[in-house]
């Protein structure tokens, strides 16, 4: 059995034992899925760098103070794969609400068409009889995981042997990975459908699953031999990424954690003094199907570590603790501790973005500000994710050096 930990002390030290294989062996063995519990040439880390328990910067930091960068690139391109998606979605929000429309009106679908309903709880419930996707079904709905090769031989079986609808597919996922993400999820199902790269798909290939799971799956026979791509409309023109948003120093004010950014060690120093914090999750959007008890485990377990960790350098007392269904709560523990000004690390585009957004207005109506503090991360990443990922790598050594010359500025 899988244990995941929802502490930043352990996603800190899965890092640290995976740093020994994170340069030339990563690029040599990650495509390999051997399996439940056998995800050893990987580093498991997702959940916890999804909900920034432990963060990006830590991660490329921490590797390439051990491997060169030549050595750790395939490993570096792949934390700045998750960024990109999220920066992509945040410049082009319409997608993101073009998919859960779309979700909404197949749900209903499946109240009434019972030949789709029945495909589906095939797929989702393991019984679909071709046994490479049963078995990864079996294993995301144990373990909250799947390896990024199995994700997407998954998803290419849904969409193009099994010709069920995309959105679906992309629920089930979030509805049960612990690394759930509105942007690498939905994204990524988009790029296997040939939507995202308009016109590329990602056709999962019998040879291909049996090389790299070394002959625990040989599919022959019973995958579909092509993938031609869905039709759909044209991504919408970028927007605006967001800007850096000052906060005024010296106001009575709050600290707000949500389930996107758990470790908000950047907003605290002694010239930020906050009277107390609340939490907030919305891990329960994600789909209107439900999600998962192990997901709502892991996040509220990750919400209460980085609560804990805050200690003395957010004094009490705790305002609520709510899901995004009583935001109300927070505007009332806000009024009556006297806050000014709610600070909250940025949330990007999904569930939790909205909750904030709704929370924003009601706590406007009290003449009270809520600021969303960008990182450094995201601003310099974000900007750049105006194409596809290939285009983006070009832009990774300008951020990183972005980063470094940020912190020296702070030192």
């Amino acid at each position: 059995m899988v244990h995941w930990i929802p502490t930043r002390e352990e996603g800190l030290r899965r890092l640290e034992r995976f740093l020994p294989a994170a340069g030339r062996s990563y690029a040599k063995l990650r495509n390999y899925d051997l399996g439940p519990g056998n995800h050893a040439h990987v580093s498991t880390l997702s959940p916890w760098i999804r909900h920034r328990l432990v963060l990006e910067k830590e991660v490329v930091t921490a590797v390439l103070e051990r491997h060169s960068f030549s050595a750790a690139e395939k490993l570096v391109q792949e934390v700045f794969w998750r960024t990109s998606w999220k920066g992509w979605l945040e410049l082009r929000p319409d997608v993101w609400r073009q998919y859960c429309r779309s979700l909404e009106s197949l749900v209903e679908q499946l109240d009434h068409d019972g030949g789709l309903r029945r495909r589906w709880e095939a797929a989702t419930s393991a019984r679909t009889g071709i046994d490479c996707f049963d078995a990864w079904a079996g294993e995301l709905a144990e373990t909250g995981y799947l390896h990024n090769h199995a994700r997407m031989w998954f998803a290419s079986i849904w969409i193009f042997t099994l010709e069920l609808p995309w959105e679906l597919g992309a629920d089930f996922f979030l509805r049960h990975l612990l690394d759930g993400d509105p942007a690498s999820n939905t994204l990524s199902w988009r790029w296997v459908a040939g939507l995202q790269t308009r016109g590329k798909t990602y056709l999962a290939r019998p040879d291909n699953i049996a090389r790299y799971t070394e002959g625990r799956f040989r599919p022959a026979g019973s995958l579909a031999p092509t993938a031609p791509p869905l039709e759909g409309p044209q991504p919408p023109a970028a927007v605006a990424p967001p800007a850096p948003v000052a906060w005024e120093r010296g106001l009575p004010s709050g600290l707000l954690l949500t389930d996107e950014d758990l470790d908000p060690g950047y907003l605290l120093d002694e010239d930020r003094a906050f009277q107390g914090f609340a939490t907030l999750t919305a891990t329960d959007r994600r789909s209107p199907l439900g999600v998962s008890p192990s997901v709502l485990a892991f996040t509220h377990g990750a919400l209460a570590d980085a609560a804990g960790r805050l200690g003395d350098r957010v004094p009490d007392p705790q305002g609520p603790a709510v899901g995004a269904d009583r935001i109300e709560a927070i505007v009332d523990w806000a009024r009556a501790e006297g806050l000014r000004q709610i600070v909250t690390p940025y949330a990007p585009v999904g569930p939790t973005a909205t909750a904030v957004q709704a929370l924003s207005e009601k706590l406007a109506e009290q003449d009270i500000a809520l600021i969303a503090a960008l990182r450094r991360w995201d601003q310099l990443a974000w900007p750049h994710a105006t194409r596809g990922f290939f285009q983006f790598k070009e832009k990774i050594p300008k951020v990183l050096s972005g980063l470094q010359r940020a912190t020296a500025e702070a030192v």
